[in-house]
């Protein structure tokens, strides 16, 4: 009797066990995420990769996401509306290329004369700033999320020696946001175009110079090629951040542990981006330098002009903004607040070993 009970038991049982494959696969999520960037620049375009690979690993496999670098899904200054409208679930991007749409997007980024990497990050993670740019976010259907920052960049490769702020003047150059605004005031001619343009760009004399990001990445781009003079301090990229955009709808339709996922996967992929540029670009500066890059120093007279320019925009558009006024009454007192403290800690041991370390 025992026996049958058991046999009973176990043919009721079976469907439910064939069946839960079936089930688990209909769980599984697949998206795609579009990167603003070439493959060749392994750090960044790495960035999103590892993403995908660390969601998939912290769902057992359920929630898998493609990278596609740019140009195999959209073009990559169009991944923010390939997100926004619905055609991609996600993208890997930096906000400075939309700020057409709403300058306070540069808040995402990196406005110039602003905070460096570690700032950006505090305020954002306890400043405030992730909140506030939620709220921006939440007007184009997108939530946004860190997706690793390059540490100051450099200041551009130039064609011709930049002496005086009367050089600037006519000079065409690859440089966008806030950054560009300052750059036109300044009486320069910004341009805005993607990274694996660049290169080209220069060489036909399209442009006359080019910011990317530092020594490491613009070496893979080849622009010493075509420039010699490699400018620093990169003053409007303090702190240029990336973000991860994801379409709101297809975050909401996920279960709590995929969501989960993707935060913690974001969170390791910044750490992981800016500590590879931080290990990377020194030997790549050194060879640079051996191939015959000259480096030079914004004079001063140049950096105080682009400050005054940088903050009478920053004023003309609070005036106009209201969502770019709001962001940058939290930015600006957490700029002096960490300048200050930087100012006494930081700068002060750095300043001392860069002096001692020199040859």
């Amino acid at each position: 009797m025992e026996r049958r009970k058991l046999l009973q038991a176990a043919a009721l049982a079976a469907p439910a066990v064939l069946a839960a494959p079936a089930i688990h696969a209909q769980a599984r999520v697949r998206w795609r995420l579009a990167s603003s960037f070439p493959k060749s620049l392994d750090t960044i375009y790495g960035a999103a990769e590892l993403f995908g690979r660390r969601v998939k690993e912290l769902t057992g496999g359920a929630f898998e996401i493609s990278v596609h670098a740019a140009g195999e899904l959209v073009p990559g200054l169009q991944v923010m509306d390939a997100v926004s409208n619905a055609t991609l679930e996600m993208g890997h991007t930096a906000s400075y290329y939309y700020t057409g749409k709403n300058d306070a997007l540069a808040f995402d980024f990196a406005l110039p004369f602003g905070l460096n990497s570690r700032a950006q990050t505090a305020w954002l993670m306890h400043g405030g700033g992730m909140e506030l740019l939620r709220k921006l976010y939440a007007g184009y259907g997108i939530v946004n999320y860190m997706g690793g920052n390059t540490g100051a960049q450099m200041g551009g490769w130039f064609r011709k020696e930049i002496k005086t702020p009367a050089d600037i003047k006519g000079n065409k150059m690859r440089i966008g946001g806030l950054g560009g605004q300052v750059w036109a005031a300044m009486g320069g001619i910004p341009q805005i175009i993607p990274a694996g343009e660049t290169y080209g760009a220069i060489e036909k004399g399209t442009i006359d110079a080019a910011e990317f990001v530092g020594p490491y990445d613009d070496e893979k781009l080849g622009l010493f090629r075509v420039a010699k003079y490699y400018y620093y301090p990169g003053w409007f990229d303090g702190s240029p951040q990336l973000s991860f955009y994801v379409n709101q709808k297809a975050l909401d339709a996920l279960p709590a542990g995929h969501r989960h996922a993707i935060e913690a996967a974001s969170m390791e992929a910044h750490v992981w981006l800016q500590a590879r540029y931080d290990t990377q670009n020194p030997e790549a500066l050194k060879r640079l330098v051996g191939r015959g890059t000259l480096l030079r120093a914004y004079p001063r007279a140049v950096l105080d002009e682009a400050f005054k320019a940088a903050q009478s925009i920053n004023a003309e558009i609070s005036a106009r903004n209201a969502e770019f006024k709001g962001l940058h009454a939290s930015w600006d007192k957490f700029r002096h607040e960490s300048s200050m403290w930087f100012r006494v800690a930081e700068n002060t041991q750095d300043d001392y070993l860069a002096a001692a370390l020199r040859p």
